[in-house]
């Protein structure tokens, strides 16, 4: 069975951006590669969860989309324990340069939480903020910050007043992985 899905990654993968949008694709481009650290959960009681993850970005598409997968807790974390699915997170985004909008459509999957959401992209200042709402308005924003060439912060926040206060849900904290 792997060898049938050997062709269908290799002509996913892509080796670079496409030659006619490079410097646009270079937003998330930046990322390309293998990341390590910490994921904390803040919970609506005030609690807070952390573990180890990890995300790993690459060019697909002939080098016109870039793909990530997140996963927390990370794989070492997960062997020998039991953790529930609700608190997995083992997901991909795919995320596409829209030249004529000059900006990004994102989508996220994970299907260990049935969770689907689709975003639009874009350079804010020195971060790259995602933002969509949810059926009930909600306005919710992933954001890239703290973005240097070996480590990135991300958070979710949402809004239930258009952005004047924000309740961070999730912060990962990266360093590029060897």
């Amino acid at each position: 069975m792997l060898k049938d899905q050997v062709p269908m990654l290799s002509v996913l993968h892509a080796e670079r951006p496409a030659a006619d949008v490079k410097s646009q694709m270079m937003l998330y481009g930046q990322f390309v590669g293998s990341w390590q650290g910490r994921v904390v959960v803040h919970m609506p009681d005030g609690k807070r969860g952390e573990a180890g993850c990890e995300v790993h970005f690459g060019w697909v598409l002939e080098g016109r989309a870039v793909q990530d997968v997140w996963i927390a807790p990370s794989r070492s974390e997960r062997q020998g324990t039991k953790i529930p699915a609700r608190d997995s997170l083992y997901g991909t985004t795919l995320r596409v340069y829209d030249p004529k909008n000059d900006c990004w459509h994102i989508t996220w999957i994970n299907p260990i939480t049935q969770s689907y959401d689709s975003m639009v992209g874009r350079k804010v200042g020195a971060d790259i903020v995602q933002e969509y709402r949810k059926q009930d308005g909600t306005l919710c924003q992933w954001c890239f910050t703290e973005i240097t060439a070996n480590s990135f912060h991300w958070l979710s926040r949402e809004s239930k007043d258009d952005g004047k206060t924000w309740n961070i849900l999730n912060e990962f904290f990266m360093k590029r992985g060897t």
